[in-house]
């Protein structure tokens, strides 16, 4: 890299630091009202024992809030819900001993990772459905345990990619970017796996609700409108309000190069990330810069990060 590019870079890092503004119900930005009401609920789980301190930061509760649009009530509903439901599901036992043995098998048919950042420091969260076969997906996996390891996956976004985002961008973040490639995809193989979609947004939803900032379905062919009228259903009207629905390349790829960087998307849809042994096992990005093997692309991309890293960023826990 040169030094001109480097400078630029450096700048451009510090410039995009300088001007981030919190986005509103978030730290930094509450109304008086939205203050009170972080108080109220903080207080209140305190008061009945259910508060766990590290885990249940400001961040973490007004995530909640927001999803309730900061009704004290519903929101603590809402939260105790989650809380039984953890412990329910062995959430804290699983994030110490799950392993994902199968993880290579089960990417051939149905890959889902993380995969870099996008331009606003978002984790950019990756699933291809075009090729699913469902047969061979439950012959090496269950619905069990891609449950698991979805979860594994949000507990390592709270506790690791969003802070390692954070740090690298120069400020809070906390959500993530979805691509949903749906190339190549059939309804039959859609209602076969719809088990698990509709398991996975029901966890999504009300146990990790706004995690997600932006979620592109690209490849869209045109019998998806009745595939998303199946999925729209089982999602509030927030959420639907931040799903963008592309078709081929020619549509989706400049929608998605305006919010990551081509270095950081991979070369299938777009971009010039080719990382050894595939994207979709690297697991490359700020969390873990080398990523699970060797690739020049992201190399390169880790550098121009780290020359974009302002001096003074803000981290957000989890």
């Amino acid at each position: 890299m040169s030094a001109t590019v480097a400078a630029n870079t450096t700048m451009s890092g510090a410039a995009a630091a300088s001007t981030y503004s919190p986005p509103p119900g978030r730290l930094g930005n509450l109304t008086p009202a939205q203050a009170e009401a972080l108080a109220k609920f903080a207080g209140e789980l305190r008061a009945e024992g259910a508060f766990v301190e590290g885990r249940h930061d400001d961040a973490t509760l007004l995530r909640f809030l927001r999803a309730r649009k900061f009704d004290v009530p519903k929101t603590k509903e809402m939260f105790l819900a989650c809380e039984k439901w953890r412990k329910d599901f062995g959430v804290d036992e699983l994030v110490k001993s799950f392993e994902f043995s199968e993880r290579a098998e089960v990417d051939k048919y149905y890959p889902q990772y993380y995969h870099n950042m996008d331009k606003s420091g978002r984790p950019i969260y990756i699933e291809r459905i075009g090729n699913l076969n469902v047969k061979a997906l439950y012959a090496c996996t269950s619905l069990e345990r891609l449950l698991q390891q979805l979860v594994v996956e949000y507990e390592s976004f709270l506790t690791m990619r969003i802070p390692a985002c954070s740090a690298t961008i120069g400020h809070p973040v906390e959500t993530s970017l979805t691509i949903l490639d749906l190339g190549g995809v059939s309804l039959s193989n859609f209602i076969r796996v719809k088990d698990y979609i509709a398991a996975a947004t029901h966890i999504g939803q009300n146990y990790y609700p706004e995690c997600m900032g932006a979620f592109y379905i690209i490849n869209a062919p045109w019998a998806f409108t009745a595939v998303w009228a199946a999925i729209k259903p089982w999602l509030d009207e927030v959420t639907v309000k931040k799903v963008h629905i592309l078709g081929g390349p020619s549509a989706y790829k400049p929608e998605l190069l305006a919010q990551i960087d081509k270095e950081a998307l991979p070369k299938q849809f777009g971009g010039a990330c080719e990382c050894v042994g595939g994207c979709s096992l690297s697991d490359v990005g700020p969390w873990n810069p080398a990523g699970c093997k060797g690739s020049p692309t992201a190399s390169a991309l880790m550098e121009k990060m780290a020359l974009e890293q302002p001096a003074h960023g803000q981290i957000i826990s989890a």
